[in-house]
């Protein structure tokens, strides 16, 4: 597999003060994949397209207000340092069709078949066909912190607003 190296540097706040960390993230420039299905091979649409279609290996469909767990034919081998983020496709959202879980996470080191939990929202069936595009994967550089302890945390304007504290 073919990677290039990356350089990031990280300002972050510990105990009040500013930190400057430098990581090396190794960016692939392939993702190995096992193709259950041959209709089910994943494609980004366009040359800007920042998600790859997904495909559903079978017909099915999905009652109003049901959940079903649909395989999408592929395995991936996410590379270390990475995560294949799961979101549903707008074009079927605005019908009712979307993800049961809002967004899938898929870790680096699972290696079995991507399924996804796809909700009918709409007060109709919907019929999907075997190799439909039924969600989209976007893989994204991730980095797993140390968690320290402290017994204050840095002030911001916002402090501790929560929900809704910003506006609407």
């Amino acid at each position: 597999m073919e990677i290039n190296l990356y350089d990031t540097t990280t300002t972050i706040m510990a105990n009040n003060q500013s930190v400057q960390a430098s990581t090396y993230t190794f960016m692939p420039q392939s993702i190995p994949m096992v193709l259950h299905d041959p209709k089910c091979q994943p494609e980004y649409r366009t040359k800007g397209s920042a998600g790859a279609d997904l495909k559903v290996a079978m017909d099915l469909v999905l009652l109003p207000n049901h959940t079903q767990v649909v395989s999408t034919g592929i395995s991936l081998a996410i590379p270390e340092g990475f995560v294949g983020l799961i979101f549903p496709r707008s074009g079927l959202a605005s019908r009712g069709i979307t993800l049961a879980n809002s967004v899938g996470v898929i870790d680096s080191d699972y290696r079995g078949e991507i399924m996804v939990a796809l909700k009918n929202t709409s007060t109709e069936p919907m019929a999907l066909q075997y190799g439909d595009r039924v969600a989209q994967i976007v893989f994204i550089p991730i980095t797993q912190f140390p968690f320290v302890q402290t017994e204050t945390l840095d002030a911001t304007v916002r402090g501790t607003g929560g929900f809704g504290s910003t506006g609407v």
